[in-house]
C-alpha cells in the first residue's frame, strides 16, 4: 500500500512469485485429480482428498494438466482459484475458541461455584453475566451452523477445543477451520506445517471480534455459500508468509510455554519456565535449534510479561515495582551488532503489519500537524496547512507501514529505544530479511503470536527469518 517506488517494485515482484506458486499448486491439484481417478497413491503437495468430481470437472482438470503452469486460468478470479471442481475436502477439523463465559466457568469450577455464585462474582468484577452468556450463545449457534453445513455435504468433521487441538488432529484433516476470531486463527495456524493444508477462519462473533484473518462476515451466517464457492474454484489461495526462529547460545531452553491455556501472571510465567527448564536436559552451549512454531503475526522479545521487576521492601508481604528495560544486541541483515536498550523488539510479517506493529509505529494527526508547523516555521514548507493536507500525510505514512501478507520479508520495530553515549539505535524500524538478537536480559521472553513463550535470557541468541516453505495456505473469498 506504500506509495514508495521501491515498495511498488517489490509488490510486483511478489505478484510474479505468487503467481508461479499458485500455478504450481494448480498443477498439483490437477495431478491429484488424475491420480485419484486412477486409484494411485497421492504424493507430496498433491495429496489432496478429492470426492466425486463431475465429468466436467475431470475434463477441466485434464485440460489444466495439458496446459501446464502457463495455461489458461479461470476468468474473473485472477487465475488464482483452484481448477477441476475447486477445493473439496473429505475431512475437516473445526477448532473452536473458548468463550469468556466458558473461561470463567472453568476458572472457578474447582471452587464449587453454582451458576448464581458465578453471576454474582462477575457482577462484583464489573462484568455482565447476561451479556457474556448471550455472546456465548451467538458463538455456539454460529459454530453449529458451520458444522451442520459441512456434514450436510458429507464431509467428516472433528470438532476440537483448544486443549484437544494437536498435531494428530492436523494430520487427520484435509483442511482446518478456525471458529472464533483472529486469536483462534493464530492458534489453528500454529500447528500446521504442511504448506498445502488450508486454514480457513470463520468469525463466530462478528459484533465483538474484528476478524481480519477470517472470511468476510457474510459467510458466518451463510457458510454453505462459502463451501459452494470453494467447490467451484471461485476464490484465490493466499500464501501468508510466516517467521521461523532458531535459538542457540548458553543455557537455552527450547521448550515453549503455552500462554493461551495458562493465562499466566508474571510470577506464574517465570515459574513455568523454571519448571520446564529442570524437566528438560539442557546443554551449556547449543547450536542453532529450530523452534517448533511459526509466527503468522509477530515475534516480540522483551523483559518478562510486563517489563517489570519486583523488589521486597522492609515491610512484610509488600513489594514495589521498578521498570526494567530490555538489554540486548541486534544485527539486521547480517550487519554489525549494536547494543540497545528499549521496551522490547517486535518483528512482524505482512499479516502482522496490520496488528501490533502498526499500532507501535503509526502517527496521529496531532503529531503530523505539529511537525508540519515546525517545518513551516523554519521556512522549509511553503504551502498552507489545512486539515486535508494533514490527513493525507498522516494516512500516507501509516499506509506505508502495511504490506502484503504474501511478501517474504519482515518489518522490525524497536519500542521506545534508549539513546545515549552508551546505547544507540541507528534504525528504529525497517524492512529486513533476517534479524539476529543476542540477549543480555535477566527475565526475558520471546513471545510468538501472543500465545507461545520461550525463555530468552543472557547468552541466548535468536535468528529470526522467513522461509517461503513455511507459508500458510489460506483462502480469500469475495465480499
Amino acid at each position: 500500500m506504500s506509495s514508495a517506488p521501491g515498495f511498488l517494485y517489490g509488490y510486483f515482484c511478489l505478484a510474479g512469485r505468487a503467481a508461479a506458486r499458485r500455478s504450481l499448486l494448480l498443477c498439483q491439484r490437477a495431478a491429484a485429480a488424475s491420480s485419484a481417478l486412477l486409484g494411485l497413491p497421492l504424493l507430496g503437495g498433491a495429496r489432496r482428498a478429492l470426492r466425486g468430481p463431475s465429468p466436467a470437472a475431470e475434463r477441466e482438470a485434464a485440460a489444466a494438466t495439458r496446459a501446464g503452469p502457463c495455461g489458461p486460468r479461470r476468468r474473473g478470479y485472477g487465475g488464482m482459484g483452484a481448477v477441476g471442481g475447486g477445493f473439496r475436502p473429505s475431512r475437516v477439523a473445526v477448532v473452536v475458541k473458548t468463550t469468556r463465559y466458558e473461561f470463567e466457568q472453568q476458572r472457578y469450577r474447582y471452587a464449587g461455584l453454582s451458576e448464581e455464585d458465578l453471576k454474582q462474582l462477575l457482577a462484583l468484577k464489573g462484568s455482565n453475566y447476561a451479556g457474556l452468556l448471550e455472546r456465548h450463545r451467538i458463538h455456539t449457534k454460529n459454530v453449529e451452523h458451520v458444522v451442520d453445513s459441512l456434514r450436510s455435504e458429507r464431509i467428516e468433521v472433528r470438532l476440537v477445543k483448544r486443549r484437544e487441538y494437536n498435531e494428530e488432529t492436523v494430520r487427520w484433516a484435509d483442511a482446518i477451520i478456525s471458529a472464533g476470531g483472529d486469536g483462534t486463527m493464530l492458534l489453528a495456524a500454529s500447528k500446521v506445517f504442511d504448506k498445502f493444508k488450508p486454514v480457513i477462519g470463520v468469525n463466530t462473533d462478528p459484533e465483538r471480534s474484528e476478524g481480519h484473518l477470517c472470511l468476510p462476515v457474510r459467510y458466518t451466517h451463510s457458510f454453505p455459500e462459502a463451501l459452494q464457492k470453494l467447490y467451484r474454484g471461485e476464490f484465490r489461495w493466499q500464501w501468508r508468509q510466516r517467521i521461523r526462529l532458531y535459538l542457540e547460545g548458553t543455557g537455552i531452553n527450547p521448550t515453549p510455554v503455552d500462554l493461551h491455556e495458562q493465562q499466566l501472571s508474571q510470577e506464574q510465567h517465570s515459574r513455568a519456565h523454571i519448571n520446564e527448564r529442570f524437566q528438560d536436559q539442557r546443554s551449556d552451549i547449543s547450536g542453532p535449534h529450530l523452534l517448533p512454531v511459526r509466527a503468522l503475526n509477530e515475534v516480540f522479545i522483551g523483559e518478562s510479561l510486563s517489563s517489570r521487576e519486583n523488589f521486597k521492601s522492609c515491610k512484610p508481604s509488600f513489594k514495589f515495582s521498578l521498570h526494567r528495560a530490555s538489554y540486548y544486541e541486534i544485527s539486521v541483515d547480517d550487519g554489525p551488532w549494536e547494543k540497545q536498550k528499549s521496551s522490547g523488539l517486535n518483528v512482524c510479517t505482512g499479516t502482522g503489519s496490520k496488528a501490533w506493529s502498526y499500532n507501535i509505529n503509526k502517527v496521529t494527526h496531532q503529531a503530523v500537524e505539529e511537525i508540519l508547523k515546525i517545518a513551516k516555521k523554519h521556512g522549509s514548507l511553503n504551502m498552507p496547512l489545512n486539515t486535508e493536507l494533514i490527513q493525507k500525510v498522516t494516512n500516507d505514512y501509516n499506509e506505508s507501514l502495511l504490506y502484503s501478507p504474501e511478501e517474504p520479508k519482515m518489518f522490525f520495530s524497536i519500542r521506545e529505544p534508549i539513546v545515549n553515549r552508551v546505547f544507540s539505535s541507528s534504525r528504529q524500524r525497517g524492512f529486513s530479511s533476517k534479524v539476529c538478537v543476542r540477549s543480555r536480559c535477566w527475565d526475558a521472553c520471546m513471545v510468538v503470536d501472543g500465545g507461545t513463550s520461550f525463555e530468552f535470557n543472557d547468552g541466548a541468541i535468536a535468528s529470526i527469518m522467513i522461509d517461503t516453505e513455511d507459508a500458510l495456505c489460506t483462502v480469500l473469498l469475495e465480499e
